[in-house]
């Protein structure tokens, strides 16, 4: 499973329709969930997110609409009974509020803090890239591994049937087939997470490829010197991102309040974004990642 479960899109601010920012991503069997601001643990219930899910949690930095949730979900997941190991993945610079956060929370849980402080791997096919922002803030990127589809026909004709198609993709050749003479290249999926930040080098690093670019517009291109100041994308800097990356699709969010109908905003990040598809994320959207096996790409579901 492969989906983005958008637990709120507001910068800075909630406003009377989007909650502060979360980000829930099921891959390959783990819950990763980015930078749970205020009222992450009630927009997961609205969702129907369960905190069982959460295998880790990513913060791109400690500014308090990213990180003011965490004591809330951490509490909640103890109540749950949640008996894994959870990982939490932050800047080293932000050390003490994380630890003030987890402090705040209900003990009981098996947390493992892991601070970074330079780019590179963090977990096994997740890896961080610095932003340009005010403070310490890194993007994220997962990675699937590369693999293999088999093809039906092929298979038929070379009598590979049954447990016999498993020990093929395992040992890599059988009764003279080999697994390249049976099946295609498989491209593993790519994602990643682009939150507050100028445009720099980390980020295109982070959007090089993906399959799905989750990125801060923070403000229309009408407002960029205000972007400029406060270092946050615009609109069009987040399709020019997505374009130069050669990005499937393309997620928009962390809205400044002062755009109540952010459609503007998506046609100014549409015309600079090549040939990804662009999405204005809502509250409670669930987004599932395109494949990379079939030509098009998934249109956004309806919010549950």
């Amino acid at each position: 499973m492969h989906e983005l479960v958008v637990l709120g899109i507001a910068s800075q601010v909630p406003t009377r329709t989007r909650n502060h920012n979360g980000y829930l991503l099921r891959w390959n069997g783990e819950g990763l969930l980015f930078d749970p601001g205020e009222g992450t643990q009630r927009q997961m219930t609205l969702a129907g997110v369960s905190s069982h899910r959460v295998t880790r949690i990513c913060l791109t930095h400690v500014h308090g609409d990213h990180c003011l949730g965490l004591p809330g979900v951490l509490s909640r997941m103890v109540l749950d009974g949640v008996a894994h190991p959870v990982h939490l993945h932050y800047p080293a610079s932000g050390e003490d509020v994380v630890r003030a956060l987890v402090s705040l929370a209900t003990p009981g849980l098996d947390l493992r803090r892991h601070p970074h402080a330079g780019p590179g791997p963090v977990a096994a096919g997740l890896e961080v890239r610095p932003l340009l922002h005010r403070v310490e803030t890194y993007g994220y990127r997962l990675v699937e591994p590369d693999g293999r589809t088999f093809l039906p026909d092929r298979l038929a004709a070379a009598g590979i049937t049954g447990p016999d198609v498993g020990r093929l993709r395992r040992e890599g050749r059988l009764r003279g087939v080999r697994l390249e003479d049976v099946s295609e290249p498989r491209p593993g999926r790519r994602f990643a997470l682009v939150m507050d930040t100028a445009p720099c080098p980390g980020a295109e690093e982070l959007a090089d490829g993906a399959d799905l670019l989750v990125a801060e517009s923070t403000f229309a291109d009408d407002d960029a010197a205000l972007a400029a100041r406060y270092r946050h994308l615009t609109a069009g800097q987040a399709g020019a991102l997505a374009a130069g990356g050669g990005v499937g699709m393309l997620v928009l969010t962390h809205f400044s309040s002062r755009y109540t109908d952010v459609d503007r905003l998506a046609e100014q990040a549409r015309v600079r974004a090549g040939g990804a598809t662009v999405v204005a994320a809502q509250d409670l959207d669930r987004i599932v990642l395109p494949s990379r096996r079939r030509p098009g790409r998934a249109p956004r579901t309806a919010p549950r």
